[in-house]
Protein backbone atom coordinates (compact mmCIF):
# COMPACT_ATOMS: atom_id res chain seq x y z
CA UNK A 1 0.00 0.00 0.00
CA UNK A 2 0.82 3.78 0.24
CA UNK A 3 1.86 3.47 3.63
CA UNK A 4 4.65 0.25 2.80
CA UNK A 5 5.70 2.37 -0.01
CA UNK A 6 6.55 5.85 1.99
CA UNK A 7 8.14 3.39 5.01
CA UNK A 8 10.03 1.26 3.00
CA UNK A 9 13.24 3.79 1.74
CA UNK A 10 15.70 2.44 -1.57
CA UNK A 11 18.36 0.36 -0.81
CA UNK A 12 21.47 3.17 -0.66
CA UNK A 13 24.26 1.59 -3.00
CA UNK A 14 27.98 2.53 -1.98
CA UNK A 15 30.11 3.72 -5.24
CA UNK A 16 31.89 0.26 -6.73
CA UNK A 17 35.23 1.34 -7.14
CA UNK A 18 35.61 3.30 -3.95
CA UNK A 19 37.19 2.36 -0.63
CA UNK A 20 33.87 2.50 0.86
CA UNK A 21 32.97 -0.18 -1.90
CA UNK A 22 36.64 -1.92 -1.03
CA UNK A 23 35.62 -2.15 2.94
CA UNK A 24 31.91 -3.60 2.49
CA UNK A 25 33.51 -6.44 0.40
CA UNK A 26 35.88 -7.01 3.26
CA UNK A 27 33.08 -6.81 5.86
CA UNK A 28 31.05 -9.53 3.13
CA UNK A 29 33.69 -11.32 3.29
CA UNK A 30 34.56 -11.93 6.88
CA UNK A 31 30.31 -11.80 7.69
CA UNK A 32 30.86 -14.94 5.54
CA UNK A 33 33.10 -16.52 7.83
CA UNK A 34 30.46 -17.12 10.53
CA UNK A 35 32.30 -15.86 12.97
CA UNK A 36 30.20 -12.32 13.85
CA UNK A 37 32.55 -10.95 16.20
CA UNK A 38 35.05 -11.07 14.11
CA UNK A 39 33.72 -9.17 11.38
CA UNK A 40 32.56 -6.24 12.69
CA UNK A 41 36.64 -5.04 13.94
CA UNK A 42 38.20 -2.95 12.44
CA UNK A 43 40.51 -4.19 9.71
CA UNK A 44 44.19 -2.58 10.28
CA UNK A 45 44.92 0.04 8.96
CA UNK A 46 41.62 1.58 8.22
CA UNK A 47 39.40 4.48 9.09
CA UNK A 48 37.59 4.07 11.80
CA UNK A 49 34.71 6.31 10.52
CA UNK A 50 34.96 5.56 7.15
CA UNK A 51 34.37 1.45 9.19
CA UNK A 52 30.98 3.22 10.90
CA UNK A 53 29.97 4.72 7.46
CA UNK A 54 30.48 1.43 5.23
CA UNK A 55 28.62 -0.64 8.15
CA UNK A 56 25.73 1.77 9.14
CA UNK A 57 25.07 1.84 5.26
CA UNK A 58 24.35 -2.01 5.44
CA UNK A 59 22.70 -2.15 8.76
CA UNK A 60 20.44 0.75 7.22
CA UNK A 61 19.77 -1.67 4.52
CA UNK A 62 19.30 -4.42 6.45
CA UNK A 63 16.88 -3.11 8.65
CA UNK A 64 15.05 -1.51 6.17
CA UNK A 65 14.55 -4.92 4.31
CA UNK A 66 13.32 -6.23 7.59
CA UNK A 67 11.44 -3.73 8.81
CA UNK A 68 9.47 -3.92 4.80
CA UNK A 69 8.60 -7.69 5.88
CA UNK A 70 6.45 -6.87 8.71
CA UNK A 71 4.74 -3.51 7.03
CA UNK A 72 1.53 -5.50 6.74
CA UNK A 73 1.54 -6.05 10.39
CA UNK A 74 2.45 -2.65 11.70
CA UNK A 75 -0.21 0.33 10.82
CA UNK A 76 -1.32 3.16 12.88
CA UNK A 77 -3.85 1.19 14.49
CA UNK A 78 -2.19 -2.09 15.72
CA UNK A 79 0.77 0.35 16.24
CA UNK A 80 -0.43 3.47 17.65
CA UNK A 81 2.85 4.12 19.28
CA UNK A 82 6.71 3.38 18.68
CA UNK A 83 7.37 1.10 21.75
CA UNK A 84 9.53 -1.88 22.33
CA UNK A 85 7.16 -3.99 24.95
CA UNK A 86 4.93 -1.95 27.76
CA UNK A 87 8.24 -0.52 29.29
CA UNK A 88 9.37 1.46 26.63
CA UNK A 89 8.10 3.93 24.28
CA UNK A 90 10.17 6.07 22.25
CA UNK A 91 9.12 9.84 20.82
CA UNK A 92 10.76 11.24 17.69
CA UNK A 93 12.88 14.29 17.70
CA UNK A 94 15.37 15.38 14.52
CA UNK A 95 16.57 18.63 15.93
CA UNK A 96 15.97 20.53 13.06
CA UNK A 97 12.24 19.94 11.69
CA UNK A 98 11.01 18.39 15.29
CA UNK A 99 12.85 19.96 17.65
CA UNK A 100 10.80 18.72 20.55
CA UNK A 101 9.96 14.41 20.62
CA UNK A 102 6.31 14.13 19.99
CA UNK A 103 4.44 10.61 20.62
CA UNK A 104 3.78 8.95 17.13
CA UNK A 105 2.87 5.67 15.52
CA UNK A 106 5.08 3.19 14.83
CA UNK A 107 5.09 3.89 10.82
CA UNK A 108 5.15 7.31 11.62
CA UNK A 109 8.36 7.10 13.76
CA UNK A 110 10.14 4.17 11.36
CA UNK A 111 9.52 7.06 8.35
CA UNK A 112 10.28 10.14 10.02
CA UNK A 113 13.70 7.70 10.89
CA UNK A 114 14.37 5.98 7.78
CA UNK A 115 13.89 9.73 6.00
CA UNK A 116 16.28 11.04 8.59
CA UNK A 117 19.02 8.41 8.31
CA UNK A 118 18.81 8.27 4.52
CA UNK A 119 19.31 12.61 4.51
CA UNK A 120 21.84 11.68 6.50
CA UNK A 121 23.55 9.27 4.32
CA UNK A 122 23.38 11.63 1.31
CA UNK A 123 24.77 14.18 2.69
CA UNK A 124 28.30 14.58 2.43
CA UNK A 125 29.63 16.79 5.02
CA UNK A 126 27.47 14.79 7.97
CA UNK A 127 28.72 11.13 6.74
CA UNK A 128 30.77 9.48 7.30
CA UNK A 129 32.09 11.05 10.46
CA UNK A 130 29.15 12.17 12.44
CA UNK A 131 26.89 9.02 11.21
CA UNK A 132 28.21 6.54 14.63
CA UNK A 133 24.64 7.23 16.25
CA UNK A 134 23.31 3.85 15.66
CA UNK A 135 20.71 4.18 18.57
CA UNK A 136 17.96 5.12 16.07
CA UNK A 137 18.26 2.31 14.22
CA UNK A 138 18.49 -0.53 16.94
CA UNK A 139 14.92 0.97 18.23
CA UNK A 140 13.25 -0.29 14.76
CA UNK A 141 14.81 -4.10 16.08
CA UNK A 142 13.35 -3.53 19.40
CA UNK A 143 10.01 -2.62 17.80
CA UNK A 144 10.23 -5.86 16.04
CA UNK A 145 11.16 -8.03 18.32
CA UNK A 146 8.62 -6.68 20.99
CA UNK A 147 5.55 -5.73 18.55
CA UNK A 148 5.99 -8.43 15.47
CA UNK A 149 7.82 -11.18 16.12
CA UNK A 150 5.00 -13.60 15.63
CA UNK A 151 4.74 -11.87 12.26
CA UNK A 152 8.39 -12.52 11.98
CA UNK A 153 8.32 -16.46 12.59
CA UNK A 154 5.46 -16.70 10.43
CA UNK A 155 7.09 -15.52 7.47
CA UNK A 156 9.89 -17.59 8.90
CA UNK A 157 12.51 -14.82 8.95
CA UNK A 158 13.08 -15.09 12.50
CA UNK A 159 16.96 -16.42 11.16
CA UNK A 160 17.56 -13.67 9.39
CA UNK A 161 16.25 -11.03 11.67
CA UNK A 162 18.55 -12.97 14.48
CA UNK A 163 21.80 -12.48 12.28
CA UNK A 164 21.46 -9.17 11.47
CA UNK A 165 20.48 -7.98 14.88
CA UNK A 166 23.46 -10.40 16.20
CA UNK A 167 25.96 -8.51 13.62
CA UNK A 168 24.24 -5.01 14.66
CA UNK A 169 25.02 -6.04 18.21
CA UNK A 170 28.49 -6.91 18.34
CA UNK A 171 28.79 -4.20 15.93
CA UNK A 172 27.87 -1.63 18.35
CA UNK A 173 29.71 -3.14 21.21
CA UNK A 174 32.42 -3.24 19.57
CA UNK A 175 33.21 0.50 19.13
CA UNK A 176 30.78 1.53 21.86
CA UNK A 177 28.34 3.04 19.45
CA UNK A 178 25.34 2.71 21.69
CA UNK A 179 24.98 3.18 25.83
CA UNK A 180 24.52 0.06 27.65
CA UNK A 181 21.21 1.79 29.37
CA UNK A 182 19.43 2.16 26.17
CA UNK A 183 19.76 -1.74 24.97
CA UNK A 184 17.75 -2.48 27.89
CA UNK A 185 14.62 -3.16 25.69
CA UNK A 186 16.61 -5.93 24.18
CA UNK A 187 18.73 -6.90 26.91
CA UNK A 188 17.91 -10.76 27.63
CA UNK A 189 18.03 -11.63 24.06
CA UNK A 190 21.43 -9.32 23.54
CA UNK A 191 22.74 -11.59 26.34
CA UNK A 192 21.24 -14.83 24.88
CA UNK A 193 22.52 -14.16 21.50
CA UNK A 194 25.85 -12.99 22.41
CA UNK A 195 27.07 -15.01 25.29
CA UNK A 196 28.12 -18.67 23.48
CA UNK A 197 30.72 -16.45 21.20
CA UNK A 198 32.27 -14.54 24.36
Amino acid sequence: GNRSSKTFKPKKNIPEGSHQYELLKHAEATLGSGNLRMAVMLPDGEDLNEWVAVNTVDFFNQINMLYGTVTDFCSEDSCPLMSAGLKYEYHWADGTNIKRPIKCSAPKYIDYLMTWVQDQLDDETLFPSKIGRLLRLFRVYAHIYHQHFDAVMQLQEEAHLNTSFKHFIFFVQEFNLIDRKELAPLQELIEKLTTKDR
